[in-house]
């Protein structure tokens, strides 16, 4: 009866590692209930980020409003999606996060732009404003300027869809 009992160790690390991969193995949820969803998108003002591309401006009708960083690995997978998007009719709006004009200026000719518009967010300030803790992240902002959705993550052809669906609903 004793011999059994040298094996509850391993028998508990076993259950334990089993548990820690079900966990890992399990896709990450990217919907996490925003405080700031249904709340007016902040009025700021930002320096222009790009010099091909005019400041963020707060207002301008149903659009995307694109978190996103020169230095962000992610943002460079999502740039042709964002593109394509463009491409499409989409209005998308940038914000630059602690990122430097010359930089952003060259992630754009070599990823390409699709923003009508980039404001440089040196300090963060109006990420936190919106509910951002990190890039990528794209908001959906209605015509009277209230954030309608919030995208965490790089935006791949997936969430193409439901995006747009999305945009049509906040018109």
């Amino acid at each position: 009866m004793k011999r059994w009992v040298i094996w509850l160790p391993l028998a508990a690390f076993v259950l334990f590692f089993g548990v820690v991969a079900l966990q890992l193995y399990r896709p990450d949820n990217r919907e996490h209930p925003s405080q700031f969803v249904g709340h007016p998108f902040p009025i700021v003002q930002l320096p222009a980020a790009a010099s091909s591309r005019p400041t963020f401006t707060a207002t301008g009708g149903p659009r995307l409003v694109n978190v996103f960083a020169s230095w962000c690995i992610p943002c460079i997978a999502e740039a042709p999606v964002l593109e394509g998007m463009t491409m499409q009719g989409v209005p998308i709006d940038g914000i630059a996060i602690r990122d430097r004009r010359e930089d952003v200026d060259a992630f754009l000719a070599q990823n390409g732009n699709p923003y009508r518009s980039i404001g440089l967010d040196a300090d963060s300030r109006v990420q936190l404003a919106i509910g951002s803790s990190g890039v990528p992240e794209t908001f959906i902002v209605d015509a009277k300027g209230v954030i309608r959705h919030q995208h965490i993550g790089a935006v791949s052809e997936a969430d193409v869809p439901d995006l747009l669906a999305k945009l049509r609903a906040a018109q």
